[in-house]
């Protein structure tokens, strides 16, 4: 970057009081998208070749886990998890992998024999649930909770699987509950306890205060185990939520490509890349991240929205007048493309291997048309250019390429008539 364009933007972002995390500590990421995500009932289960795909996608972008299945589903279920499993082995994949069960040996054992069969220690990731009104639903004691969890952690870790124990609903679960579940866990041998927000009920500060208790309690029992996060978005919040407990020191974040998920979906771990990333608190190549994003709702066939954040359709177009003049001066006049991708845009484009695009339609100006036409080849002459801001104007919408190369080649068509004519 210029040093020039230095103090060209004011962050009040970083100008007070901001989330803190120390530098030291690496953000480690867990993806849902080929286990939690798959719950949607919207999706359509990709393929075996798709999934695989994915789990490259997930190492170009420097995901550190990937939940590969819950085996205890059945034999299907196992089929496709060994052979992720054996995709992450065989082609020395950065991704580490997990498969989730419940508390009970049944859902252990299959975890097990892939493991040993593949020859990596797949973490199992069992859960149960932990609030009172879940233990009120099912008619749970919790004593029964933890001695199922204790019996299932040690079961696991006896036979070389390392444990992360979930507490499902943990954000209206009771702290002294949370405490003696975690406790028999780690104590059963469980290398990393998850705070879960199953059902999307956690506020930013909600997820900064459990997080807070619960690396309290790690800190006393065992500062060796790791501390997750598991967050849902149906309060919109699970980006947020994220950030929140990772300043409360969380040590791996979970979410899903695109946020799929049960009812509203996980977080979207894409967009919480994104904003880590501008934040400063990792450097991850993002470059592939956009083509992940699409490859994932493209496999389950649910359509990215035009207005999803960074990677829908138009995160990056403006047919607006005055944000394409601006954004053309910083590219044209002061031939910076660093300020082009800044000037109208908070996320800067280049940063995740997308660009800034200048649409033609009834609220451009004629900038937005002598543009169009230099990036396409075109002579920048006025007629030309009238011809199709005019057309612009008398639409109530922006104007596909082909519609604008057609008028230009209607126009070049006339031009060549009225030479010939004046012969």
């Amino acid at each position: 970057m210029d040093e020039t364009l230095d103090n060209l933007i004011y962050d009040w972002n970083v100008a007070g009081e901001k989330p803190a995390r120390p530098s030291s500590r690496k953000v480690d990421f867990d993806d849902e998208t080929l286990r939690d995500g798959l719950q949607s009932p919207s999706v359509t289960d990709p393929s075996i070749d798709e999934k695989i795909r994915i789990l490259h996608y997930m190492h170009a972008i420097g995901i550190d886990n990937a939940d590969i299945g819950l085996p205890g589903a059945g034999a299907h279920v196992q089929k496709t998890v060994e052979r992720l499993a054996r995709e992450i082995v065989d082609n020395k994949l950065s991704v580490y992998p997990s498969a989730a069960g419940r508390t009970h040996e049944n859902d252990v054992k299959p975890i097990i024999e892939i493991s040993q069969r593949v020859g990596i220690a797949i973490e199992a990731d069992l859960f149960i649930g932990s609030s009172p009104i879940r233990q009120f639903a099912e008619e749970w004691e919790l004593d029964w909770i933890i001695k199922q969890s204790a019996h299932a952690v040690r079961f696991a870790t006896e036979n070389g699987i390392p444990v992360m124990y979930v507490t499902e609903d943990t954000t209206r679960a009771k702290p002294e509950d949370i405490e003696k579940l975690y406790t028999a866990a780690i104590d059963a041998g469980a290398k990393r306890i998850c705070v879960s927000d199953t059902v999307g009920h956690a506020t930013p500060w909600g997820a900064r205060n459990v997080i807070r208790f619960v690396v309290a309690l790690r800190d006393r029992l065992n500062p060796d185990v790791k501390v997750d996060w598991h967050g849902h978005s149906d309060r919109g919040l699970g980006v947020i939520n994220s950030i929140a407990a990772l300043e409360a020191g969380a040590d791996r974040v979970h979410g899903s490509a695109a946020g799929i998920g049960e009812r509203v979906g996980n977080t979207p771990i894409d967009i919480l890349m994104v904003n880590l990333k501008l934040m400063g608190w990792i450097d991850n190549d993002l470059t592939q991240l956009g083509d992940y994003v699409k490859f994932v709702s493209h496999a389950v066939r649910i359509p990215l929205p035009d207005q999803y954040p960074v990677f829908g359709r138009d995160a990056f177009r403006t047919g607006t007048g005055v944000h394409a003049a601006a954004i053309i001066k910083a590219k044209q006049k002061k031939g910076s493309e660093w300020l082009a991708d800044r000037v109208y845009s908070g996320v800067p484009a280049g940063m995740f291997g997308l660009q800034q695009i200048i649409e033609v339609g009834p609220m451009c100006g004629l900038s937005n048309v002598i543009y169009w036409l230099a990036t396409h080849g075109y002579p920048q002459e006025e007629s030309l250019a009238k011809e199709l801001f005019q057309l612009a104007k008398n639409t109530n919408r922006v104007l596909t390429d082909e519609e604008l190369h057609a008028c230009a080649r209607q126009w070049a068509e006339t031009q060549q008539v009225a030479r010939v004519a004046e012969r």
